[in-house]
């Protein structure tokens, strides 16, 4: 966000609006209208990302506690997937040099993909060339098309705690058919920890989009 506009009140309500759109699960029409006027008004996309960000984790904290139940959850993920839409075109723009190619899944066993779409679009914006695999990717599929693209950058995607143990069989696939060397991996998702990502010997974990589009670029300056 641009320095002289970080500290309008009016800018900081709105953002906090937006936050609350998606913690309190109001009507999405106003959060259309919230964040139409968010980016008339000159605030950086990524800024309007972190307040559903953050909304989004005082969801799934209200659903865990049993404040809310899976249709609030299903319409969480709803408005999120409306606002991506509106800010892409927004996060887009184009590059002359591609930082890099990063390809990016939700493993097998996982058909979420609110967080992978969310990420991609992050690296689509800080200029790196991505190929998404989509949702339940086979670890052979995985390998397979890391073989052929010759990524940078592999991103492993997942909700689910069941699915975690398809990250680890992929770290291990990779290693037999040596093409792990030559990447850096980078793993994330709700039940993935810092802990978990070094456990599998991945090279990078993010907590949310945002956090995933430095890392990637950290890792790649260590190369």
């Amino acid at each position: 966000m641009r320095g002289d506009i970080l500290v309008k009140p009016e800018v900081i309500t709105i953002l906090k609006k937006i936050e609350q759109s998606f913690a309190q699960i109001e009507p999405i029409e106003q959060l259309r209208v919230d964040v139409t006027t968010a980016l008339a008004e000159g605030v950086a996309p990524v800024e309007i990302l972190q307040s559903m960000r953050s909304g989004l984790v005082e969801v799934g904290r209200k659903y865990e506690q049993g404040e809310f139940f899976l249709s609030e959850l299903i319409m969480s993920g709803i408005m999120a997937q409306e606002i991506s839409s509106i800010l892409k075109p927004h996060l887009l723009k184009s590059n002359s040099q591609s930082l890099g190619k990063v390809i990016i899944c939700t493993v097998k066993g996982d058909v979420h993909d609110l967080g992978k779409n969310l990420v991609s679009m992050m690296l689509n914006s800080a200029g790196f060339e991505v190929k998404d695999l989509g949702v339940d990717v086979h670890p052979d599929t995985l390998v397979e098309t890391i073989a052929i693209e010759k990524p940078a950058v592999v991103a492993m995607s997942c909700l689910l705690t069941t699915a975690m143990s398809e990250m680890k069989t992929s770290m291990n696939l990779l290693e037999q058919k040596g093409i792990r060397a030559n990447l850096k991996v980078l793993v994330g998702g709700r039940p993935i920890t810092l802990d978990f990502a070094r456990d599998i010997d991945a090279d990078g974990y993010g907590q949310d989009a945002i956090e995933a589009m430095k890392i990637a670029k950290r890792v790649l300056q260590q190369t």
